[in-house]
């Protein structure tokens, strides 16, 4: 049995300082995509186009997500052992590292590789995350602190095209990505100084750390990480694949999509907030927690599928699709601000940011599958039949398992109340 330095105090006191350390989790998050997806950018045409055809480009994706899996299955245990100060300067730290080594690949290997490692790093960020919103904020308010930090994967999507336009033509892609690499050692060094874990959450009892085996077995983590191999890879399609679609369809310059491509995660970064506000309001109005979240993420589904399943048919120029793209974003932020709260929700604080990791290992397998489908797809059907066939295949396709991981998630998870067993055990070390 081992002793954790979380416990849950009856009364959580209220700090200011609570905002600003969400506001570092929400930088945080900024960075994450901002090193994701700038190689997208740089290698939608040019230098990098040309050494990155498209099924090479699915591969790639893959082996980020292949990573992203990997590190999910043991980084939220690690970051619950080590604590928040720890565990999430290490995962900036190691995927900073990555993003500045990809400045020296010059072939899709070597950017496999680089990509593998960023998302090892990577994956780390949103158990932290979590684990620093459990420890600063109420239940009541985590979905809208929640909504807040993760808006930072908007929001990182919305500077990425601009910024990595204007740098890579004026710079070189290497030198953008030592630039980028050195914005998230900056942040390294100020959380590092300014991070402490507040007295209301140190520890008062002892808590024990619920074995991965025994949340496995739970029903509620089982159904979460099958939901989440669905419902994730739509996010990855509408980032990593952008670029490529506006070069491939409608044929713009990386100057054009630095500007173009904002407009869909300006929307979707609305979704964040109204994700997680959303929810606060119906339970401020009394309906119950439980009840809140899955009425939010039935709206928030369904908004992130039905653009994509009607794209093919409304979709006839550039902004047409970039809405369309928005609409899917804005449904998936709403979606996520809500999920992100589901392991407070139901298991010990000593274990949210474990189990997030664990429903992370489906996030990783279904961004490897279908990234590489989607690259297989575009190759087999974009020569004879056109690239805007072959990404209608994809819209669909995408609609569809968003509507298969939103049904998993509503009929077959189970309600979003306390496991009474998990807290049992967090408290005495022994099962009920």
């Amino acid at each position: 049995m081992v002793e954790n330095i979380i416990s849950t105090p009856p009364v959580m006191k209220l700090s200011k300082m609570r905002w600003v350390m969400v506001g570092m989790a929400f930088l945080a998050t900024v960075l994450n995509y901002v090193h994701r997806l700038s190689f997208n950018y740089l290698s939608a045409e040019g230098e990098l186009r040309k050494l990155i055809p498209d099924d090479a480009f699915g591969y790639i994706g893959t082996a980020f997500f292949v990573a992203y899996m990997i590190s999910n299955a043991f980084s939220g245990f690690l970051i619950d052992r080590l604590g928040t100060r720890i565990g999430y300067s290490l995962c900036m730290a190691f995927w900073t590292t990555a993003g500045l080594v990809h400045a020296f690949a010059v072939t899709p290997l070597q950017f496999g590789v680089c990509r593998f490692m960023l998302g090892i790093g990577e994956a780390g960020n949103w158990p932290a995350a979590i684990k620093l919103t459990t420890e600063w904020f109420p239940a009541h308010e985590r979905s809208t602190a929640s909504g807040i930090f993760n808006s930072g994967s908007a929001l990182g999507a919305v500077i990425v095209p601009p910024l990595v336009a204007y740098l890579g033509i004026s710079y070189g892609w290497q030198s953008t990505f030592i630039i980028l690499a050195l914005c998230g050692y900056l942040w390294l060094v100020i959380f590092w100084f300014i991070y402490y874990t507040p007295k209301e959450t140190e520890v008062k009892v002892k808590t024990f750390t619920i074995p991965p085996l025994k949340l496995l077995k739970t029903r509620f983590v089982i159904m979460f990480t099958l939901s989440k191999t669905f419902m994730d890879p739509v996010w990855y399609f509408v980032t990593f694949w952008i670029g490529r679609y506006l070069v491939d369809v409608h044929h713009l310059e990386l100057k054009q999509i630095g500007w173009l491509a904002v407009i869909p995660f300006l929307i979707a970064d609305v979704g964040n907030l109204a994700g997680g506000y959303f929810t606060q309001f119906i339970i401020a109005r009394g309906v119950p927690i439980p009840r809140a979240r899955k009425i939010a993420v039935t709206v928030a589904g369904m908004i992130m599928s039905l653009p994509l399943l009607a794209g093919p048919f409304v979709i006839s120029t550039p902004i047409s699709a970039l809405i369309v793209f928005g609409l899917a974003g804005f449904g998936y932020t709403a979606y996520t601000a809500n999920s992100l709260a589901f392991p407070a929700d139901v298991v010990p604080k000593n274990a949210a940011a474990s189990v997030w990791g664990m429903a992370c290992v489906g996030t990783g397998l279904g961004g490897a599958v279908f990234q590489s489908v989607s690259g297989i797809v575009l190759k087999n059907y974009a020569t004879d039949m056109g690239y805007d066939y072959a990404y209608s295949i994809l819209f669909m396709g995408f609609g569809v398992i968003a509507l298969v991981g939103l049904a998993i998630m509503l009929f077959f998870m189970g309600p979003l109340v306390r496991n009474e067993a998990l807290h049992r055990y967090a408290q005495t070390g022994e099962n009920s």
